[in-house]
């Protein structure tokens, strides 16, 4: 079982998902929500979504799992269309549990993954929340310095905790009181497991195909996506510029979008009471 000290106990699956296996733990009743992650050094589901498991779990059947690359699931990941491959696996978690249709939130690179997966597969996908998610307008300006923190923390020296702290502190939160040490330190011993050190899930593309297949921007399918979607985007994220919101406004046709002042690229961890009252109440209908 998965335990947290502000967590309910959770049961816990390991898939075989086309023969890598994909972690996941769930608790709660209700309709089901798959909570994706972010693709940042040393992330994990149920650490992600620590502050959200409990609220969400009132009212819905919540499901967090490991990606594809990260904490217990099968290390290694196909670069040549990385969200591509995320969306895989996770689809293959939703076939393992039996779920035809489900909401899905998702933050930076889960959240990629969640609209590569809509877009896919729409009607795979009920309702679907994106916090701060990769892959908007990517190919249309340089990197934030975010992301170029977060893309060499396996190049150069190598990890460390300096670095990775670092990277949490100055670049994904607003507040960099807000983080406590022992984030930190859980992140940095799970960033330096030999197999994710030796192959990191998130790199630099290789080829500018990959490239242009990471720019959701230039996929036709948006601008006919039929999912409901909320938009959270931290005001002052650092990682991926809060224009990538008004971007995926514009472009889908069921789209609304909150900015959040004085936040960062972790909005479900900075405003987490905003977060899962707005996230409670969009996945029900209320809007």
């Amino acid at each position: 079982m998965t335990t947290h000290p502000e967590l309910p106990r959770m049961r816990e699956h390991l898939l075989d998902v086309g023969g890598r296996t994909i972690f996941a733990a769930e608790t709660g009743d209700g309709p089901p929500v798959l909570l994706l992650h972010g693709g940042g050094p040393g992330a994990s589901g149920v650490s992600n979504y620590s502050r959200n498991i409990t609220e969400l779990a009132k009212e819905y059947r919540v499901i967090v799992p490991d990606l594809p690359g990260y904490g217990r699931s099968g290390k290694g990941i196909d670069l040549t269309d990385p969200f591509g491959a995320l969306a895989a696996g996770i689809r293959g978690v939703l076939d393992r549990l039996g779920l035809e249709r489900t909401h899905f939130v998702g933050n930076s690179y889960g959240g990629a993954c969640a609209l590569r997966l809509a877009l896919d597969t729409p009607d795979r996908v009920d309702r679907m929340v994106l916090m701060g998610p990769g892959g908007i307008g990517t190919t249309r300006a340089l990197p934030t310095p975010g992301l170029r923190s977060l893309l060499d923390y396996y190049s150069g020296d190598g990890p460390s905790r300096l670095k990775l702290e670092k990277f949490i502190r100055n670049h994904l939160v607003f507040n960099a009181a807000q983080v406590p040490d022992s984030v930190i330190e859980a992140r940095y011993r799970d960033s330096i497991d030999p197999e994710v050190v030796a192959n990191p899930p998130l790199q630099r593309p290789k080829d500018l195909r990959a490239l242009w297949k990471m720019d959701f921007t230039r996929d036709r399918r948006l601008s006919r996506l039929p999912v409901p979607t909320l938009v959270l985007w931290g005001a002052a994220d650092k990682v991926n510029r809060p224009s990538g919101g008004r971007m995926l406004a514009a472009r889908m046709p069921d789209c609304d979008l909150y900015e959040v002042a004085n936040t960062g690229h972790w909005v479900q961890f900075e405003r987490a009471a905003l977060f899962n009252r707005l996230c409670a109440d969009f996945l029900a209908g209320h809007r």
